[in-house]
């Protein structure tokens, strides 16, 4: 049977014992392809016979209109947007994505915490605290970093669906118009991530290349990892 590892004390109020699940996660910079990836990967699991649910950032029923009116307002602090967002992921992972690992689900999470802490960090954040703060998180089973050059990354945005505020860390003065912005944050995030998978040990995969390669990348990961979880 497997054994639940938190990155801290987890949730000290509930008793977590079996949970036959598995949790996926996807990470990586703004534009880089994951909710594509989680959707192939959701249809093609399922045609395997896994029972499949999938979440993200800003899904909790409780906080995602707030933190929606609150990116659209501007008006809270760094910490108090860190500490809305970290409600968020609390949230989803008590009520979500808990409940579905016990049932035997593969939870498939488009970002997990590492995307959080690394904005954070990127906007000024202590990256201790910032990692402290996520103390009950549960560790995944495999996360998948989805790593994409800068060119190409502007690519997919200009060709896409253009350039937005806040992931072009307009709210940090990153520089004074979209493009030159997006360039410098999506950079200093790059850097964050980078060091985030050599840390938590994230397989990375080339994002650069065409959906359905880095698809087969993906698949060809997790079919490895689905045959050791077997022999356990």
């Amino acid at each position: 049977m497997k054994k639940n590892k938190f990155f801290g004390a987890g949730f000290p109020y509930m008793a977590i014992k079996d949970m036959p699940g598995r949790l996926i996660v996807l990470e990586g910079t703004d534009g880089v392809g994951r909710s594509t990836q989680i959707t192939l990967l959701r249809k093609w699991l399922e045609d395997e016979g896994f029972a499949v649910s999938d979440t993200g950032l800003r899904r909790s029923a409780l906080t995602q209109p707030g933190l929606v009116a609150a990116k659209s307002g501007h008006t809270m602090s760094r910490m108090a947007m860190s500490l809305f967002y970290a409600t968020d992921f609390a949230d989803r992972l008590e009520n979500q994505i808990i409940p579905a690992l016990k049932a035997g689900f593969y939870v498939l999470s488009d970002r997990y915490f590492f995307s959080i802490i690394a904005r954070d960090i990127v906007r000024g954040a202590d990256p201790r605290w910032a990692r402290e703060v996520y103390g009950f998180a549960l560790k995944p089973d495999i996360v998948f970093y989805l790593k994409s050059d800068l060119p190409n990354l502007i690519t997919r945005m200009i060709n896409g669906r253009g350039f937005d505020y806040w992931e072009s860390g307009m709210d940090i003065h990153c520089a004074d118009n979209l493009y030159d912005s997006f360039v410098e944050y999506q950079s200093r995030l790059m850097r964050q991530f980078d060091a985030l998978a050599v840390e938590y040990k994230f397989k990375t995969i080339n994002a650069n290349q065409p959906v359905n390669d880095v698809f087969d990348d993906l698949k060809k990961q997790l079919k490895l990892f689905i045959k050791r979880q077997s022999h356990h």
